[in-house]
């Protein structure tokens, strides 16, 4: 197959987020963390990645040891530190064999969630994407579903995950909103009905045993200079096929120009599954990424907006063209 022509953005990779600083944090929060770290802090280097504004820094201390922390507030960043808390529920939980972080402590008051995790020497996937990354993405993704299939019962009964099916049971609706039918993109009014009808059967079609993280991308990964790969920021797992993360993680590199088809078919995890039910895991998505790039730009994330409507746009190009809709 023929690889796809890049989809132009002016999503500034890296550059996304804007994030609370360390020299904004309150006195007892940056004496809370200096405390569990076991140095004054000397260096913040605040993460530009992902699109939340909570606390996200590479902290170096007096005595040369170098830590990740995270932190919201619970007043000011209520949503941002419930995810903190649901990252660290399933972080603790986490086989040793999954890919991922290691949770170093955690402290949660009213006020403060505060996470302490490992500190690892890496890089994010480049953009835009290239085949050896991409690879080295799969790789760990195929070790995280072998550890994950099927859901351990700790990880279940700590952080309780749902069914994909059950976690996004509202969003085949979105296909049939007024503003997701007005996006001017070629053959959506064409082919609304069709897609909306797709992603309908996407719990069917997702359905399994495996523990999926669900928001697999760029800037979710690390590429260790160790040679591991990091899947990260596991605040929103549920159960479900695991192909699922794969097919996710493809929508980058397919806006980025890549055969992202030809690597679902020789992936392990991928290689088997029925094109229809991949299809519907595409439409669900797409109408998702429609919808919620319809809504408000906040004002602490100026760029998620154009961003979901990015990947709006990839999928639903993705999905025309494996629907053979012209």
């Amino acid at each position: 197959m023929v690889a796809p022509s890049p989809i132009p953005s002016l999503v500034p990779h890296g550059r996304t987020a804007r994030r609370l600083e360390w020299r904004f944090l309150p006195v007892p929060v940056r004496r809370l963390v200096e405390q569990r770290c076991g140095s004054p802090v000397v260096e913040a280097v605040s993460q530009g990645g992902g699109f939340t504004p909570a606390f996200a820094s590479v902290l170096t201390c007096a005595d040369g040891s170098r830590h990740f922390v995270k932190a919201a507030s619970v007043q000011a960043q209520r949503a941002f530190a419930g995810s903190y808390r649901a990252e660290a529920r399933t972080l603790a939980a986490l086989p040793g064999t999954v890919p991922a972080p290691a949770l170093r402590w955690v402290h949660e008051d009213d006020e403060w969630v505060v996470l302490g995790l490992e500190h690892v020497e890496a890089r994010p996937p480049g953009r835009p994407w290239d085949a050896a990354d991409l690879d080295r993405c799969v790789d760990a993704l195929t070790q995280t579903a072998g550890a994950l299939t099927p859901a351990p019962a700790g990880l279940v009964a700590r952080s309780g995950p749902a069914t994909l099916a059950d976690d996004l049971a509202d969003a085949p609706g979105y296909w049939h909103l007024p503003r997701v039918a007005a996006v001017a993109f070629p053959l959506l009014a064409e082919r609304r009905e069709q897609a909306a009808r797709l992603a309908a059967g996407f719990g069917a079609a997702t359905a399994g045993s495996t523990v999926v993280h669900t928001e697999v991308r760029d800037d979710n990964l690390l590429l260790a200079d160790d040679g591991r790969t990091l899947v990260c920021d596991w605040a929103w797992p549920a159960i479900g096929a695991a192909w699922v993360d794969t097919v996710l993680l493809m929508i980058g590199p397919r806006g980025d120009g890549l055969d992202v088809d030809e690597v679902l078919a020789r992936g392990p995890l991928t290689r088997d599954v029925r094109p229809a039910d991949v299809d519907a895991l595409l439409a669900l998505v797409t109408g998702m990424f429609l919808h919620s790039a319809t809504l408000p730009v906040p004002t602490t994330s100026p760029h998620v907006r154009e961003a979901q409507r990015w990947q709006a746009e990839v999928c639903w190009t993705w999905l025309c063209e494996r629907r053979g809709w012209r």
